[in-house]
Formats: structure tokens, sequence, C-alpha cells
């Protein structure tokens, strides 16, 4: 019998470490709005105190298990020491110039809007080297944790680092869900188009965009990464304006109004569909 444990212990541990981020969110979004000068802040490692990165919440607990989606903020010249994480997150740059590589690595500065992809178990720093420097991050599965590079192991999945000079737009011509009209542009990130998988994109919404966003989806979050936009949930509904770091949900069938007076682009997180119009 101890044998017959020992296999099956050792064989869900294979799985456990060789398993794949979830490719689902079942929690339902609501109709909300966090705007930067409304985000909660605290230590993304409060083991490190003030010598760890800032950590403001926006959607989930990043503490529990469950998908979250948070800011950090990084002081200049931080740079951490080699460590892992035990769930895979990925990281959209909001503001100054990140770095997420191995510890031998030669510094590849992400501006705003670039976009990385970090796998739960594998060693790596993160270094900041702008005056003010933020980052979105989003975890489909926590407790996010930091753990030393001694534990260390394959997840199965590899690193992403995409400077936003090599992401690939598409025209709202190239996209059957977003109007033609609108001039609206899109650049896939990650996820799959399979039905009700989660998938995220960045939209870019040219100056003076007068429009909505149907969601779709029982999940639908949203960041705005530069710019800024205006944001009803109705036209009777209040006026928020959201810069760099605000975030808003919104419930299935819910057409947010949007509108711009410079060009802004948005990071947008579903769990199915959404359409511009």
């Amino acid at each position: 019998m101890k044998s017959i444990t020992t296999t099956l212990v050792m064989l869900l541990l294979s799985v456990t470490a060789f398993a794949q981020t979830p490719t689902t969110d079942h929690r339902q979004s609501k109709n909300e709005v966090v705007t930067i000068d409304q985000v909660e802040w605290s230590w993304l490692n409060p083991l490190r105190g003030d010598k760890s990165p800032a950590a403001g919440k926006l959607w989930g607990d990043r503490t529990k298990n469950e998908p979250a989606g948070f800011l950090v903020k990084f002081k200049k010249g931080f740079s951490s020491p080699a460590h892992i994480h035990n769930i895979t997150y990925r990281g959209v740059v909001i503001k100054g110039l990140l770095h997420n590589d191995d510890e031998k690595a030669e510094k590849q500065w992400l501006p705003s809007g670039s976009y990385w992809q970090q796998p739960a178990g594998e060693a790596h720093i993160t270094a900041a080297n702008g005056d003010d420097n933020l980052a979105l991050l989003d975890i489909q599965e926590g407790p996010y944790l930091v753990k030393p590079t001694s534990e260390a192991f394959d997840y199965g999945e590899q690193p992403v680092n995409v400077d936003k000079t090599n992401l690939v737009w598409l025209s709202a011509n190239d996209i059957e869900w977003v109007s033609g009209k609108s001039k609206v542009e899109t650049a896939f990130l990650w996820g799959s188009h399979d039905k009700n998988q989660l998938r995220a994109s960045l939209i870019k919404l040219p100056a003076g965009f007068k429009g909505k966003i149907k969601n779709l989806s029982p999940n639908f979050r949203a960041v705005v990464i530069s710019g800024k936009v205006t944001h009803q949930f109705s036209k009777k509904a209040t006026i928020n304006v959201l810069e760099p770091g605000s975030y808003f949900a919104a419930k299935k069938h819910v057409s947010p109004c949007l509108s711009t007076d410079t060009e802004t682009v948005i990071y947008l997180r579903t769990n199915g569909e959404f359409k511009v119009k």
C-alpha cells in the first residue's frame, strides 16, 4: 500500500509541476471603475517591505487562489534578486522602462505598451530604469508568491518579451468584431479565441473616437495603458476620466460608452467575445 501511495503522490506532483495556466475564468465581472487615484497600494513582497515594489489592486486578490489584476510601481534603479514565482503572470508596461529576464541576460528595456510573460518556476530578475515605472500584472491563478531560485521548476511554458515596436496591429477592416468605420486597431497578446477561452489584446482607439464596446462575455476587464479615455456605462451614467493605470469592468451584454481626445491604448481581457462599434 505504501508503494502505491508514493507512486500516486509522485504522479500528482508531476502533473502539478507541468500543468498549464488556466484558460478560463468563471468569475463573473460586474460594472465597476477604479481610477488611478482610487487604487489601494501595498507592498508586492511584504517580506522585503519598502525594498519591494508597490502593488495596487485592480481586480481579484493576488494573495488567494483566484485570477487577479494589479499594478506594480517600481522605483528608478530597482533590480530584484534572482527569484521564481509559483504561478505564471503576464505583464504590460504602462510607464517607464522595465527589464524581465534571466539574471545573466543583457538588459532589454521595455517601454510603455510592451508585453512580457513570466512562466512559473523560471529564475529571473526584474529591473526598472525610468523616472516613473508602472506595469500591469495579470494572473489566472494564485496566490502570487516570490520564492528562491533553489525551488525553480519547469512549468512547461516559455518566457516572452515583446517590445512595443514588435507588436502587430490589425486594422478594423481585418477584424470582424470591430466596426470598419471606427478606425480602431488591435494587437493580440495571449490566449485562445476558441469559445469561452480567456484571451487578451490591446485595442488602440484613435483621437476623437466616440463609440461603445459591447461585452458578450461573462468576464470583461480593461486597463488603460496610455492616453486617456472618458467612460460611461450609459449616456446618463456617471462620467469617469480614465488615465493610464485606471481600470473598468462590465457585466455581460453591457456596452460602456467611450470617447477620446488623444490616441488611447487599452488592455482588454475577456472570457469570450466583444464588439467595438
